[in-house]
């Protein structure tokens, strides 16, 4: 069924003086430009270009958006490199700052155990660079977690980690990922892709892979038949055209590989690190971001809404502004709670089902491949369809 508007022009919903062209390329299904990019972030009625990317996510899942059971574990946050946007480092021996830790993998065992034995089909793992973990501990993780919880999907290390692992284990970056896949890991996150602009990331995260690096990084997971995230750090030095740029990057690798399951547009938040950005991005931009990310990215399947990031009044508007992906019930996030975030830590799976409600979108649980999830009678009763 296809999407209805009360106000339409050829069964697209009418808009605002400016953006006539743009509405007949969505419309007909063809592709929008770095130009077309800028100008729905700078055309000033953020409703009209709303309501184009509510009806492309209409058209895509109607009334549908998905939601995951899932847990979070950071297993460390020392880290070898020290991201100026970043307030989850801590750099080992050398940083005076309180709340540096790390995970034995007894102490990481007992964590999935808790997150699985409430119903979780999906464990997300991230850290900091360690400087002294092996990579055995990575591997030994992996399969220590799949070994308890074989049905449980595994979406752990961001691209730069990846890299970092490769080095520890005198590996290729594929070699590694071959690796890890053997022990366990299912899919990659999206984290650390920030802006792919290489100027850019000399000034926030100095260090890091480069905007090449991190895509290959992904093009060689896709390969290998790990799906992956894609993110964008938005709304601190970036502007609006290198916002785009950054889309359209990541909208040439779909293109490749088909790899991507959802972008995640990621808020940065001011508070405990040296980037001398006063604030945030405003609701305004947060939900225009949404807008855009779902018109440019019209080979992604879904946009993701962080609640985490976000707060759920936020996650819950960009529902009308092209995401279809209400994340998943989380458990002791540590990375954005660092940063200042004053979310919960977690939500159940029925405070997600009615959020989504409440929103007018229909809940539907999904596992890390986004597969429907059908439940029986207990929490570790379920199954993929």
């Amino acid at each position: 069924m296809q999407p209805r508007f009360e106000c339409e022009i050829n069964g697209v919903p009418a808009v605002a003086a400016g953006l006539e062209s743009i509405r007949d390329k969505v419309a007909a299904g063809e592709r929008l430009s770095l130009e077309d990019g800028v100008a729905l972030f700078e055309h000033p009625d953020v409703l009209s270009v709303g309501a184009l990317a509510q009806w492309s996510a209409l058209k895509r899942h109607g009334k549908r958006v998905y939601y995951v059971v899932n847990g979070h574990i950071n297993y460390s946050n020392f880290c070898t490199l020290s991201c100026a946007f970043c307030s989850f480092y801590r750099r080992k021996g050398k940083d005076r700052r309180a709340g540096g830790y790390e995970m034995d993998l007894a102490e990481i065992f007992h964590h999935a155990d808790t997150i699985a034995a409430g119903g979780a089909t999906e464990i997300h793992i991230v850290g900091g660079l360690h400087p002294d973990f092996p990579f055995s501990y990575y591997t030994e993780m992996l399969r220590g977690i799949k070994t308890r919880h074989p049905k449980v999907g595994l979406k752990c290390f961001t691209a730069i980690e990846v890299y970092h692992l490769a080095t520890l284990a005198g590996l290729s970056p594929p070699e590694t990922l071959i690796a890890l896949k053997e022990a366990g890991l299912d899919t990659l996150p999206g984290g650390g892709a920030e802006v792919l602009d290489d100027g850019l990331r000399k000034k926030i995260c100095a260090g890091k892979e480069t905007s090449a690096e991190w895509l290959d990084l992904h093009r060689q997971a896709h390969k290998l038949g790990l799906k992956s995230n894609a993110t964008l750090l938005y709304g601190h030095l970036e502007n609006h055209r290198q916002r785009v740029e950054h889309l359209i990057q990541l909208r040439e690798l779909q293109d490749e590989t088909n790899g991507f399951l959802a972008f995640i547009p990621l808020s940065y938040h001011p508070e405990n690190n040296v980037l001398k950005v006063e604030r945030g991005p405003s609701g305004f931009d947060e939900v225009r971001t949404y807008a855009v990310s779902r018109l440019m990215l019209d080979n992604f399947p879904h946009v993701k809404a962080y609640w985490i990031m976000l707060t759920v009044p936020i996650a819950q508007i960009t529902l009308a502004y092209g995401a279809t992906d209400f994340d998943g019930t989380v458990l002791q996030e540590k990375i954005y709670h660092m940063a200042g975030s004053e979310t919960p830590q977690a939500l159940t799976a029925g405070d997600l089902r009615s959020y989504i409600l409440e929103a007018g979108r229909e809940p539907v649980e999904r596992d890390h491949l986004y597969r429907e999830i059908r439940r029986g009678t207990g929490a570790l009763d379920w199954e993929a369809a």
